[in-house]
Formats: C-alpha cells, sequence, structure tokens
C-alpha cells in the first residue's frame, strides 16, 4: 500500500482490548501487512513519560484540565514521531485507544465542555483521524471485576466512581452512533474467541472498501 491505515481498539476497562490487539495483528500480518502496535496515553518516550503522571493514582489532586492538556500534549507527539511516519511507509497501525476515549473520558465522564475538548484534539490531530475505531462495550462493573481477577493493579481513571465510568461507556456510544462510518461497536460480553472474530469481520470490511 501507498498510504497505511490506522485502527483503533477502544472501550471498557477490562473488556479485552491487549487480546483483541494481539488477534488483529497476527490476523493482518498472515495477509502480509506490516503492523505498528501503539497506544494511548504513551506510544513515544515523551508520551510515556506523561502517562505515567496521568494514570499515577497517587495523584487525585490532578485538575480536570490540566489531564485534559496533558493527553492532548502525548497525542499531538504521538502523531508527529510515530503515527504518521508508519501510515506514510504503509504499515498498519493499531492503537490500543485514542481520541475517542478523551471525549468518552473528559467530555462526558468528566464534564468538561465540549468545544474545549474539541479546541486541544484538533490541536493534537492536525486535521488526521483514525479510518476505524473498535469499541469493545462492556458493563464496567463487570469490567472492573475483569480487571481484579487478573490482580492488576487500577490507575487513576478505574478507580474513579461507577458512575463515572458509566458516562465514559455512554460517551463511547454516543460517538459511535455519530459517527457509524468510523466506528464499530462489539459487545465484549461473549467468548473471547467470539469478541475477536467480530473484531476481524469489522477490520476485513474495512479492507474490503478501499
Amino acid at each position: 500500500m501507498s498510504k497505511g491505515f490506522m485502527l483503533v481498539c477502544d472501550g471498557s476497562n477490562g473488556a479485552g482490548k491487549t487480546t483483541v490487539i494481539k488477534g488483529i495483528e497476527a490476523h493482518l500480518q498472515s495477509k502480509g501487512y506490516e503492523v505498528v502496535l501503539t497506544r494511548e496515553p504513551g506510544g513515544t518516550e515523551i508520551g510515556e513519560k506523561i502517562r505515567e503522571v496521568i494514570l499515577d493514582p497517587s495523584t487525585p489532586q490532578m485538575s480536570d484540565m490540566t489531564e485534559l492538556m496533558l493527553f492532548g500534549a502525548a497525542r499531538a507527539q504521538h502523531i508527529v514521531e510515530k503515527i504518521k511516519p508508519a501510515l506514510d511507509a504503509g504499515k498498519i497501525v493499531i492503537s490500543d485507544r485514542f481520541d475517542a476515549a478523551t471525549f468518552s473520558f473528559q467530555h462526558y465522564a468528566r464534564g468538561i465542555d465540549l468545544e474545549t475538548i474539541k479546541t486541544i484534539n484538533d490541536l493534537a490531530l492536525s486535521g488526521f483521524k483514525p479510518d476505524l475505531n473498535i469499541i469493545l462495550d462492556l458493563d464496567p462493573k463487570v469490567g472492573l471485576q475483569r480487571v481484579q481477577q487478573r490482580g492488576e493493579e487500577m490507575d487513576r481513571l478505574e478507580v474513579e466512581k461507577l458512575d463515572f465510568l458509566n458516562r465514559a461507556r455512554e460517551g463511547y456510544l454516543a460517538q459511535a452512533a455519530a459517527e457509524p462510518e468510523i466506528f464499530t461497536v462489539i459487545d465484549a460480553s461473549f467468548s473471547k474467541d467470539e469478541v475477536l472474530q467480530r473484531c476481524l469481520n469489522a477490520v476485513d470490511n474495512l479492507f474490503e472498501k478501499v
């Protein structure tokens, strides 16, 4: 390909993003594509340092606006340093979360004004947007139970109250309803194999259109 594609796997915590991302990577590699895996916040040396600050559960005093601007800063670096060069080289980029998460968590859950979020995000994106957002939808209560069962420490966003996570979930579904051409919602309550297969179908449908 002369130009690559960007796929985003996003949605509820504990919904199985890691499993799905690895499955999509293997699927695309079997078809001969070169795949680059990344994540937000993070993906670059600068972004990973910002990630540590954003997700550190020992800093509950972080203001909502600080959080938003840190996400924007990490994303701006991510696009310039990693995503665009990979796409220009004809590679497939798969990101664990991207800008849909910002609208879900910072607008729908935090309550920051939508226009403020759009302004920060537009500055970071500079006109860029992913080709497909796969949203793994799961009841946040079930998702947190899965995270706890895996014995993982919860980050600063995961320790928020359940109503916060429910509002974030509503944000993902609202975005998907508004832009069905670049969003696909997958019910993550099914088995891992079933969820992965549905995600692979969505990816294959995207490539059939190009």
